[in-house]
């Protein structure tokens, strides 16, 4: 069972990758992505789009464990990078979807779940769309 959120989330990228984020004041460390896939926004439903700016959002499923409080994350730079995969991306032909999957970090957590980030390329806003259930 999961649950949609859609609320703003720090996300810190290495590589393009998200390697961990902050959310509701916590820091979650990303230990594996599950799955990667991109899809494009109907544009031209838009008055006026601005066909220069990508029509683009890339979700990650990602296996994450909770850490330290927010307080903790700032100080470890858990925002910082995320400007590079909105570049990166922006390199990518608009439209075309994309799917890739990743095998999981074996070191898994007795506290560790399943999310799902959105990054909107266009803005480059992150988002925590949905959490799995934790409890089983």
């Amino acid at each position: 069972m999961s649950r949609t959120y859609a609320e703003p989330v720090d996300v810190g990228v290495q590589d393009g990758r998200p390697t961990r984020f902050v959310w509701r004041g916590r820091l979650y460390t990303v230990l594996g992505v599950l799955d990667h896939w991109v899809i494009s926004r109907e544009w031209w439903k838009q008055q006026n789009p601005d066909l220069d700016t990508p029509a683009e959002r890339e979700f990650w499923r990602i296996e994450a464990s909770p850490g330290p409080s927010a307080e903790a994350a700032h100080g470890r730079n858990a925002g910082g990078a995320r400007g590079r995969s909105a570049e990166a991306a922006r390199g990518r032909s608009a439209g075309a979807a994309r799917r890739h999957s990743a095998k999981a970090s074996p070191r898994r957590s007795a506290r560790a779940g399943t999310y799902e980030l959105r990054h909107d390329l266009a803005t480059g806003q992150w988002i925590l769309a949905r959490v799995w259930d934790l409890t089983g």
